[in-house]
């Protein structure tokens, strides 16, 4: 396989305060996405310790399956 070369372009002055500001709201928003996806695991997990016998029975192979 070929490898890749990742090549950086150097910023100067301004547009370094600007690249500064799009890291702040991908931060916020990785964030945001982490607390949902927590919340979102959180639920599975609820779900899964009340029927955590009939979900496994639900996967559990019949004959050739």
């Amino acid at each position: 396989m070929p490898e890749q070369e990742q090549k950086r372009i150097q910023k100067k002055g301004g547009e370094e305060a600007e690249e500064d500001a799009g890291q702040i709201t991908s931060s916020s928003k990785a964030s945001e996405l982490k607390e949902e996806m927590d919340d979102i695991l959180d639920e599975i997990d609820s779900v899964l310790e009340e029927n955590a016998e009939e979900f496994v029975k639900s996967y559990v192979q019949k004959g050739g399956e």
